[in-house]
């Protein structure tokens, strides 16, 4: 009897400092992004680099998707479920944005400055790549936490994106790489929020069946 009380302690004691744990690494990810986002956006504006903007924007939706994490963490499976619903859509309207941006970058046709892409483009990389190291440990743990990790990881990408996109631009003088690797972008996270939502609202689904 004494066993399993202690047992039973030992275990929700580990699950406290858990979610401790995931706690502290979302907020300092979630001020990452957070001043990464006005950073690289003005930049991007200044720039005239659409890659650059849909960068940006894909880090402020992370700041919003790092906050919703954290008003779950504490919470049950249903709510983390409910939450990664959320992201997988917020996900998808912003990767429709970027679709937008793209669009409006066709009837233009300025070339962006690939020396400001280059730049901010590299600081928004290194920027996200401690994000993920950060996150790496936890990308297993919940479908809230691998939704999350699954942002971050995305926006590694697309800065590796952005980097290309500035190289071809110093080469050619065209708007085509920044348009075409801005199109690329929009379409790994629209796959992306498909992935998220395929995973998230069958859990959600399940829960509402619990409840009843």
């Amino acid at each position: 009897m004494s066993s399993d009380c202690c047992s039973s302690k030992g275990t929700e004691l580990e699950k406290l400092a858990r979610q401790a744990d995931q706690r502290r690494v979302l907020i300092i990810v979630l001020l990452i992004n957070a001043v990464m986002f006005f950073v690289e956006f003005a930049a991007g504006v200044i720039a005239g680099s659409t890659a650059l903007m849909a960068d940006a924007t894909d880090m402020l939706g992370d700041a919003l998707v790092y906050g919703v994490s954290l008003y779950a963490l504490s919470r049950g499976d249903r709510w983390k479920a409910g939450a990664a619903v959320f992201k997988g859509i917020l996900i998808l309207l912003l990767g429709i944005s970027i679709l937008v941006n793209v669009a409006i970058k066709l009837s233009t046709g300025v070339p962006p400055s690939s020396t400001l892409m280059l730049v901010f483009g590299g600081m928004a990389l290194v920027a996200n790549v401690v994000c993920l190291s950060l996150l790496w440990r936890f990308r297993r743990q919940d479908v809230n936490m691998a939704s999350t990790f699954e942002c971050s990881r995305n926006d590694v990408i697309s800065n590796v994106g952005v980097l290309i996109a500035a190289g071809a631009v110093a080469l050619t003088a065209s708007p085509w790489p920044d348009i075409l690797i801005g199109g690329a972008m929009a379409v790994i996270i629209l796959r992306s929020s498909v992935r998220v939502l395929r995973e998230s609202i069958p859990q959600v689904r399940a829960g509402k069946a619990e409840v009843r």
